[in-house]
């Protein structure tokens, strides 16, 4: 039976973004353990850091080298084996006994624990298409979801059991999922066959073919730049007079970027009415407004938890009608497709980043927000030049 004549249940997409959002969240469980990890391992705070920066490395890695796998795997087999492996580096991380070798494995975790952007485009192939922008928005939602929740659960569970505790239990959880997903899964043809070397030649092929995929890619990264800058920022604010939040205070502003995987969820509903180019230049208002608003916000923290959830709302909703636009342009090329996007999001994630420390230097919040309203207007006018022509699917 095709990938095209499944129909993705209500059971199955729930699965898929528990199953998700399970194996994101294994990239951020060190996160908020620097410390712990350090004083026990006898290593710096600033060596520590590299347990982050290792972690997102591999991912990047394991985005480009595995994930397009998927378009010429059995994905029955292919998405429980990566769980599976995944669970195995897992267990390397708590039992790792000098900072040098959890380092090899936590790089070893980012590369692996790619299941998540698997189980994404093979939502999509799934999915009819009617409903194929809902089923992608929910499995998303549960990604952003785990992402948020993996850093809480994992300072609760360091607090009471140790930082070894949180990396075993991940594990069993990825066991676990392995099992549910081969056996709810459907035997999977492979939807293409070419060899190792011309399957990765390929992601950067479909890129330079499809004059949408560019277009797309462009805009989701800006994207991307423009939601990590604002959450980097937000740190310097908050830890900084008048706020000077704790750590653990700063956290919990994140909860509020739940509102980003509710809307992830419903901007996959706008892309099934056929509204997703309409919806994007919406979304890219809301979010010019909201850096307005932030401009505007100075000590209030209404107001700053206002612009976190409007700006999480915007972004997330423009992230998964993007990629789910993406998706629509070739059925065969799905995971190689998210393999760009990803990858993508991910230069443009950097980018913001680094930006964001040098805004700070330069005006602080006010130049933040100034440069959240220029990329948002940059934003607009790509959007408004190719809404027509450039980023309109004519093939799926």
């Amino acid at each position: 039976m095709s990938a095209r004549s499944q129909v993705m249940t209500p059971r199955l997409t729930f699965l898929f973004a528990v199953a998700g959002g399970a194996a994101v969240g294994n990239l951020y469980y060190a996160q908020p353990l620097l410390d712990f990890i350090a004083a026990d391992l006898h290593a710096s705070t600033a060596s520590a850091g590299l347990l982050v920066t290792l972690t997102q490395v591999g991912y990047a890695l394991g985005i480009l080298l595995i994930v397009p796998l998927g378009d010429v795997l059995n994905r029955r087999k292919l998405v429980p084996v990566m769980l599976l492996v995944s669970a195995v580096t897992l267990v390397l991380c708590a039992l790792a006994p000098t900072f040098g070798l959890l380092l090899g494995a936590i790089t070893l975790l980012g590369v692996t624990t790619v299941a998540g952007q698997l189980l994404t485009p093979l939502a999509g192939d799934l999915a009819d298409e009617a409903h194929r922008g809902h089923v992608v928005g929910t499995v998303v939602s549960g990604i952003l979801t785990g992402i948020l929740l993996s850093r809480t659960i994992s300072g609760l569970v360091a607090q009471f059991a140790g930082w070894r505790t949180i990396f075993v239990a991940a594990a069993a959880v990825a066991v676990l999922l392995a099992m549910l997903l081969y056996r709810a899964l459907p035997e999977l043809e492979p939807k293409t066959r070419l060899p190792y070397h011309r399957l990765i030649a390929s992601v950067f092929a479909v890129v330079r073919r499809e004059r949408v995929v560019r277009w797309t890619l462009v805009l989701s990264a800006t994207g991307f730049a423009t939601f990590t800058m604002f959450w980097t920022s937000l740190t310097f604010l908050l830890s900084a007079p008048p706020f000077e939040y704790p750590v653990s205070v700063i956290g919990l502003f994140g909860l509020a970027g739940l509102a980003g995987a509710v809307a992830a969820q419903r901007a996959g509903r706008l892309h099934d009415r056929g509204w997703s180019l309409p919806a994007t230049g919406l979304l890219w208002v809301l979010v010019l407004l909201s850096f307005g608003v932030a401009g505007l916000a100075g000590r209030s923290v209404a107001l700053i938890l206002v612009v976190v959830v409007l700006v999480d709302a915007g972004i997330q909703g423009l992230n998964i009608l993007n990629q789910t636009r993406m998706f629509a342009v070739s059925h065969e090329a799905r995971s190689r497709l998210n393999t760009a996007f990803v990858t993508g999001n991910f230069i443009g994630g950097a980018i913001g980043s680094a930006a964001a420390s040098v805004l700070w230097s330069v005006g602080e919040w006010r130049a933040v927000s100034l440069a959240g309203m220029a990329m948002s207007v940059v934003a607009l006018t790509i959007w408004a030049t190719g809404r027509r022509n450039a980023l309109v699917v004519t093939s799926t």
